[in-house]
């Protein structure tokens, strides 16, 4: 039976230790979980991880063969359709389980994330305050990180997200539903920025002449993924849509084991994947660096990403989807920044901040890793192609980014 499926007896909860962060928000987190089929008793249940979407927090159980549970409060205010969210990651993972299945070698209790079932047969709780909740079976003896290292990290890295989209190329995109409509669509992303510009709730505009400029001074090269999508020239895929790369589990080894944060997988364009994972690891800065002098670009870190990413992917790419890779690196911090500065305007009503003014500086240095991006672009798309083609039977470097 599949694992996902298969349910155990429930547990007899029992109250050990749970933490004040239950007392602090008023949830009564053990009999939340009680609502969840596990297979043993619960010792204790503390905050987990540092997500600043949803809740997470850690069951330990009493049999200690039992590596225990994740349970999260989905954030339902960012996710407004919590069935659909919950029903594009049983898809999901029950399609992966099945391929993996057929790879020797592999092993889908370990590679997949593992649902619950709740006692009325169902993959979420709703309890009387209106929160959702869903639980995983917890992955025992691995580790994410929020900063690349090394290339050999960044290489699994490459290889878990090219791996994730070939797995599920497959599967029919009309069963998934979209969990954030338009989340990485650039014309809405302009015209949400323009209309804070007219608007100017806070007379912000005058500050930010140059970044609308340099935004607007770049509308078509960016829209370009976009309209080619739109004329047919770019299959939809399922894909992740949140390639951060602290999204992927590594083992004891530093090897990619599974792809994790599922609740924004729905039908996209490959390049937004690979886009937003390169933005998340070639910048030698902090995201939001005030010195724009220290942004400069980690190349072997991109490369070894994109190794590993065509590796798994370039089988099942086609022609028009290789070309739109190196685009896509440009995009995302454009996109990114794009976001910021419309944040800013409105009065930074979205991205906490720390620091006055501190989404403008954020977009800045946005822009400023676009500008050394663009002054890379030609090494950055030769190496994707040279990348793409030793996976291939036949040399498609032709015409490049002119198709796009």
């Amino acid at each position: 039976m599949d694992h996902v499926l298969s349910p155990k007896r429930p547990g007899n909860f029992t109250y050990t230790t749970i933490t004040m962060i239950q007392a602090k928000k008023k949830l009564n987190l053990l009999k939340i979980a009680s609502n969840f089929i596990v297979g043993a008793d619960v010792a204790s249940i503390e905050p987990y991880g540092s997500g600043h979407i949803n809740d997470t927090y850690y069951i330990n159980n009493t049999n200690k063969e039992d590596p225990g549970y994740l349970l999260q409060r989905i954030n339902h205010r960012v996710f407004k359709d919590i069935p659909s969210l919950i029903n594009n990651i049983h898809l999901v993972t029950n399609h992966l389980r099945s391929k993996l299945k057929e790879i020797p070698g592999a092993d889908p209790d370990k590679e997949v994330l593992s649902l619950v079932m709740t006692n009325d047969h169902s993959y979420y709780f709703s309890d009387e305050r209106g929160n959702y909740w869903r639980m995983y079976k917890y992955l025992k003896n691995t580790k994410s990180i929020d900063i690349v290292q090394t290339n050999e990290q960044a290489f699994e890295g490459g290889k878990a997200f090219g791996k994730f989209q070939m797995l599920l190329f497959d599967l029919d995109i009309n069963l998934l539903n979209y969990t954030i409509p338009a989340f990485h669509h650039i014309g809405l992303r302009l015209t949400r920025l323009n209309t804070s510009l007219q608007t100017d709730p806070l007379d912000r505009k005058k500050t930010v002449a140059a970044e609308v400029e340099f935004i607007q001074h770049r509308v078509e090269h960016m829209c370009a993924i976009l309209n080619l999508g739109r004329e047919g020239g770019l299959p939809l895929r399922i894909t992740h849509n949140d390639t951060k790369f602290n999204n992927i589990l590594l083992d004891e080894n530093d090897q990619a084991q599974c792809v994790i944060d599922l609740d924004t997988v729905m039908p996209g364009y490959v390049a937004y994947d690979f886009g937003d994972a390169i933005r998340s690891i070639i910048n030698t800065a902090p995201e939001d660096e005030a010195d724009l002098n220290k942004i400069s670009l980690n190349i072997p870190l991109f490369e070894a990403f994109t190794r590993g990413y065509l590796q798994e992917s370039a089988g099942f790419l086609t022609e028009n989807e290789i070309r739109s890779l190196p685009l896509s690196v440009l995009l995302f911090p454009y996109m990114q920044g794009v976001r910021f500065l419309t944040d800013y305007l409105n009065g930074d009503v979205y991205y906490k901040t720390h620091v006055p003014d501190h989404n403008l500086q954020r977009a800045r240095a946005q822009f400023q890793l676009l500008r050394k991006l663009e002054e890379q672009y030609a090494k950055i798309e030769g190496f994707i192609w040279q990348a793409a083609n030793t996976h291939l039977n036949k040399d498609i470097n032709t015409n490049r980014s002119e198709a796009v």
